[in-house]
């Protein structure tokens, strides 16, 4: 069967990878793709956000599956689209979506539903905000209410940054009308995790827990990012914290949205805190995080495509995952200057040669091909992974081809994966 993919990051490589495996695949196309995904399948230059031209496309080619990959399409409405022309699509509706899509309603959903989440307020007005920062004082978090890339969170150790995350957010708009309101919430301890539970609207499955690395520097130290990195399946997580989960967590907001007429079809992905006080959500995404899916990836034994077929048409009931033995790292090469200003368009080497190591894979995101080079294209440049029968194996592995990979600026967190290693 014909699949098209849609998005151009690491997370679109890794599941257009996957789904080149599978013994079902007609032609792959990826939209728009990116400077690796092109050795899969075919790139059709078609960005994420033309719905209009990615329905005319699929209708023409006779698309039998279409795969959405960022949270923006999906906020959006392109799974809804997709629907109303007759196109068979995997993802959530733009009801469901805008669990990720809003802060202050998933904020508000888990309150109804009792799901363990964070104290919070919800401010639309900034001086009120101001001030409720400064009664309460640090540390606290500070959260631009829409949809930001993953870089409108705010963890504040000072009231003085803490201010300066409202300044950024609600006064220079930096996230345009993702700061039209702001979350803040009470600052947690412990470790974070993600957990990718893959739902139909009525069943679901979880996913190994994986841990994402969201800040640029070490230590978990500067501002956030879309991830740098990631592990799954995570050491510390026990079997009886991941039931707790799925009957506190994940059930109770799958039954919540679809009481308000919005049954989740896709990955529900929440964020969590492995709190002193329990286990609490950060917040939820609507798709796979971008890290977290290049390991899934590496991990996954089952055929990509059935998982994706069943859960687009409601027939996960009864359906086994099955996943390899060990570990999987990913370590992200981002270009100087990320998440803030960088520049583009220097020449890529040394990746034929990283993937020479036994268990590593190299998947794209900020690439592109042009005149034959490869080049970078974006802040996130490469995610490399790699497997292996422990932890540490895998991240030795991953580290040393990162080493055999050059390009200028080249820079890359020296610490995933440290934490779950203590």
């Amino acid at each position: 069967m014909d699949v098209l993919v849609v998005g151009t990051g690491g997370r679109e490589n890794a599941l257009a990878w996957k789904l080149a495996q599978s013994p079902r695949i007609g032609k792959l196309y990826i939209a728009p793709g990116n400077g690796g995904t092109g050795a899969l399948g075919e790139n059709v230059p078609i960005d994420a956000m033309d719905f209009e031209n990615l329905v005319k496309f699929a209708k023409e080619r006779n698309v039998a599956l279409t795969i959405v990959g960022p949270d923006n399409p999906l906020g959006e409405g392109i799974v809804d689209l997709f629907k109303l022309r007759g196109l068979r699509v995997w993802g959530p509706v733009k009801a469901a979506a805008h669990i990720e899509g809003s802060k202050a309603f998933a904020k508000r959903l888990m309150r109804e539903a009792g799901v363990p989440t964070a104290e919070f307020e919800i401010f639309s007005n900034h001086d009120d905000a101001l001030n409720y920062i400064r009664e309460h004082g640090a540390p606290i978090v500070v959260k631009a209410n829409g949809l930001s890339f993953g870089k409108g969170v705010y963890v504040c150790m000072t009231l003085a940054e803490a201010e300066s995350a409202l300044e950024e957010i609600m006064v220079q708009r930096v996230f345009k009308e993702a700061g039209n309101e702001v979350v803040i919430e009470e600052y947690l301890d412990g470790q974070e995790i993600s957990i990718h539970a893959l739902a139909d609207g009525k069943d679901f499955i979880l996913f190994p827990p994986s841990q994402d690395h969201k800040k640029v520097g070490e230590n978990e130290t500067g501002k956030n990012t879309g991830g740098m990195g990631a592990i799954a399946p995570v050491p510390f997580v026990s079997m009886e914290a991941l039931k707790d989960i799925e009957v506190r967590i994940v059930r109770p907001t799958l039954r919540a949205l679809a009481e308000h007429g919005a049954p989740f079809v896709g990955i529900l992905y929440p964020g969590l805190k492995m709190a002193s006080n329990g286990i609490k959500v950060l917040e939820f995404n609507a798709r796979f995080g971008d890290p977290e899916c290049q390991v899934y990836m590496r991990l996954l034994k089952t055929d990509l495509l059935d998982i994706l077929e069943a859960s687009a048409d409601g027939k996960l009931a009864g359906m086994n995952i099955e996943w390899n033995s060990g570990f999987a790292v990913n370590i992200v090469l981002a270009s100087g200057g990320y998440p803030d200003t960088y520049k583009k368009g220097f020449p890529i080497t040394g990746i034929e040669e990283a993937e020479k190591i036994l268990g590593v894979v190299v998947f794209h995101a900020g690439t592109s091909t042009q005149g034959g080079t490869l080049s970078t294209a974006g802040g996130r440049v490469l995610g490399v992974s790699a497997v292996g029968d422990t932890l540490q194996g895998a991240l030795d592995r991953a580290y040393e081809a990162v080493e055999l990979i050059h390009f200028e600026g080249k820079y890359f967190r020296r610490d995933i994966g440290a934490k779950a290693l203590i």
